[in-house]
């Protein structure tokens, strides 16, 4: 008998919150933002020290912009789709600080409708 079980599913909270832009499922705090100066698959992207509600892809040594490195897809658990990938090993030393970090791609995320306006 297969289980119907939704994924469990992490809320964040605040006001400025960065959704799967599939299904909207809680992605990220803007708090947790390192870069926006970053290159996906799809164009820009946003290096995060921290993403909730993903699950990993097998690794794999992907030749980037910035070298070698060993990184594995993350994927939302709720929709499947793949929104980035981490940085598990940097091969070269200048790279090391994006180990541990995620990759969202802007093109597959939302602002959550709570974002405040700024004049």
């Amino acid at each position: 008998m297969e289980s119907t079980q939704q994924p469990h599913q992490v809320y964040l909270n605040g006001d400025q919150i960065f959704t799967c832009s599939s299904c909207h499922a809680h992605l990220a705090r803007n708090e947790d933002i390192i870069s926006k100066g970053f290159q996906g698959r799809h164009g820009r992207a946003y290096l995060f020290k921290s993403v909730q509600n993903i699950t990993l892809g097998p690794k794999e040594d992907r030749t980037l912009m910035t070298g070698l490195h060993s990184v594995a897809d993350v994927s939302c658990t709720i929709c499947q789709s793949v929104v980035g990938w981490i940085y598990i090993y940097a091969f070269e030393e200048s790279q090391k600080y994006k180990e541990g970090k995620y990759i969202v791609e802007k093109a597959k995320i939302s602002k959550e409708n709570l974002w405040l306006q700024k004049d």
